[in-house]
């Protein structure tokens, strides 16, 4: 195998979708040109719905206006045990009329599903989440060896700045825009 070719990534099986929704913390990402450099808190929380899909929803804190965008992922294959999703966002969020659609892999959950690494087939993007706004140096280290083993260049990988008490949604004007989410998911 040349150092060209990557062996096809590893992802979750079996994952347990009711254990895997509410709020995640964004501790590490791979950034996009298109995301505020100064985003910090940012955050995503998922809901299941009734016909088994989630509810997606994205925020991130920005010159103190909070950006944030919704959508709905799914199983890639439902066939499959496979932690590969999809995630649809309709754009421009305050007229949903375009769907786009990205992919969404788990590669890691730990067993009390507390840490999870998220990346993508074409590895452009990557996210190391946390159920907490901190997560400890050694988890992370772990989490990063993981990034490595399945063929992610972690130098492009960036810390998020989150605050010791996180701001609540309704407590920061927003910023209706929110375009960059959707940006900085599918690299358009």
């Amino acid at each position: 195998m040349t150092t060209t070719e990557k062996k096809e990534m590893e992802v979750v099986k079996g994952l347990d979708l009711e254990r895997y929704m509410g709020r995640w913390y964004e501790i590490a990402s791979f950034p996009s040109r298109f995301q505020p450099k100064n985003g910090v808190d940012t955050r995503a929380t998922y809901t299941l719905n009734p016909d088994g899909t989630v509810h997606v929803l994205n925020e991130t804190w920005s010159n103190g206006k909070r950006g944030f965008i919704e959508g709905s992922a799914y199983k890639a294959d439902p066939k499959s045990d496979e932690a590969k999703l999809k995630v649809k966002f309709y754009v421009p969020p305050f007229l949903p009329i375009i769907p786009v659609t990205g992919d969404y892999w788990v590669l890691f959950v730990d067993p009390d599903y507390q840490h999870a690494l998220v990346g993508q087939p074409s590895r452009s993007y990557l996210w190391i989440l946390s159920r907490t706004a901190h997560m400890e140096e050694e988890t992370y280290k772990q989490l990063v060896e993981k990034a490595v083993e399945e063929g992610y260049d972690i130098s492009k990988l960036h810390r998020t700045t989150q605050s010791d008490t996180p701001p609540e949604a309704d407590t920061a004007p927003a910023d209706s825009k929110g375009v960059w989410w959707f940006k900085s998911l599918f690299g358009k």
